[in-house]
Order: C-alpha cells, then structure tokens, then sequence
C-alpha cells in the first residue's frame, strides 16, 4: 500500500491495524491520499520566505485535498442524561474524508511546534474512542528533508549570493535583533555571511523542536494516541527543487 509514495522517498508508517483497515474499507481514500502527496513540490524559495500564516507547501496540499473532498470538519461530541444535555465537546480537524466505510482524519504539521503531535494524537484518540474516525493520519517533514534541510538552504544563500542584511529583503526576510546578533557572532567566528544566516535561521525555523518525523514517531512509539490506528506520512527532501 502507498508505494508509489515509497518509491519516491516518502516515509509511511502504520499503526494499530491502519493499514488494513484503509485497505479494506477506504482504497479510494487511499488512492486520493497518493495522488494529492505525489503533486507535492517545494521550490527551495518557499523554504526560506517568512510571512504569517501557513506554509505554501501547507497551503497547495490543503487545496489538493481540499479538491477530493478532504475538508474541514467539526467533530461535536454531546452527552445527555434524562434527555437533558450534560456535556458537549467539539474537535476541529483539517481535513476529514467520509466515505461509507466510516472517516478519515488527517492533520498536515510541516513546521509547528512538535507539542501539536500530542493535540493531534490526543485529538485522534478520543474521536476513534467515541466511533467518529477509522483512522487518523499526520503528514510531516521526513526524515532525509530534515537531515539535508540545512544543506539545502545554505545552498541556496550560496547560490544567490547573500553578502548582507540587505540582500534578505528580496526574499521578505527581516532577522529580528536577537537574530541579528547571533549572525554577527558567527561572522566574528570566521563564517562568512551567507553560512551565518543559514545556520541561524536553520536552528531557528526548522530546529529539533519543531515537527518533523522523528518527534512525530517518538510520541507514537510511547503509546500517545494509542489505541486509534494511524498512518504516518513523512515528505522527503525529494520534493525540494532548485
């Protein structure tokens, strides 16, 4: 299942019998999945463009599955005693795919804090423990993305040929005082401009602590979530071009 997603490098992992239930009860689902995750590409610009919101690459695979009727959707959860309602709670998810075998949730986390795996997780558990989701699938960076992603982008502000402050503006990029000085630091250390903001702003959008695969398995290895069946899906660095 999903090898199409294999073969171009994307990781997949399953858990609690996820991937036989989605091959059984939801192949369409499963063939829309591929198709919307094979049209990803990330041009290396989109990497290192600041601005509020969502990422770009976010943005395009929302509206891939948005386009096959992946939408958002609000879970609300009532319970009543004697007729007479005692306690409701709502869940909002991304994108949510009915089909007659039941529904899928999925949560796209390309660059947040890694703390919304556990929301996510949590959120997953208690709709499978109340019948309102099969499965739950999170979409993240990759482990190959995360390890050249430094690479990447220092070969971008080489091949650009970033010398200064100035020259970031082209790219709506505007280092707060704090980042400032630290790419002064690493100047004063011997690291040319282009390296200094590189390695800054590496460890500043896309560090250890954001989400990425190996924090998004690691809470999954320690049961969060568990017992709802769950796909991961990690995008590799495949996707990046020039």
């Amino acid at each position: 299942m999903l090898e199409k997603l294999r073969q171009g490098g994307f990781q997949v992992g399953f858990y609690s019998h996820a991937e036989a239930i989605l091959s059984v009860d939801f192949p369409e689902a499963v063939e829309e999945l591929t198709f919307a995750l094979g049209r990803v590409s990330i041009p290396i610009e989109d990497l290192v463009r600041s601005g509020g919101g969502e990422a770009k690459v976010t943005q395009s695979l929302r509206r891939e599955l948005t386009k096959l009727e992946w939408k958002k959707h609000e879970f609300v959860i009532k319970k009543l005693i004697d007729g007479r309602e005692r306690e409701s709670i709502s869940h909002w998810v991304d994108h949510v795919r009915s089909m007659l075998g039941g529904k899928i949730a999925l949560e796209i986390e390309w660059n947040n804090k890694d703390p919304f795996f556990d929301r996510d997780l949590e959120n997953f558990k208690r709709l499978h423990a109340e019948g309102a989701i099969s499965v739950g699938i999170i979409v993240t960076r990759g482990v190959s993305l995360q390890e050249r992603i430094k690479s990447l982008i220092l070969a971008f502000a080489k091949s650009r040929k970033l010398k200064s402050l100035a020259d970031l503006s082209a790219f709506e990029l505007t280092p707060t005082p704090r980042q400032r000085k630290e790419i002064e630091r690493r100047m004063a250390m011997g690291e040319p401009f282009h390296e200094a903001w590189a390695n800054m702003f590496c460890n500043d959008k896309y560090g250890q602590a954001t989400t990425h695969w190996r924090k998004l398995e690691d809470r999954v290895h320690r049961g969060v979530g568990n017992p709802c069946p769950l796909l991961l899906i990690g995008i590799p660095d495949t996707v990046i071009t020039p």
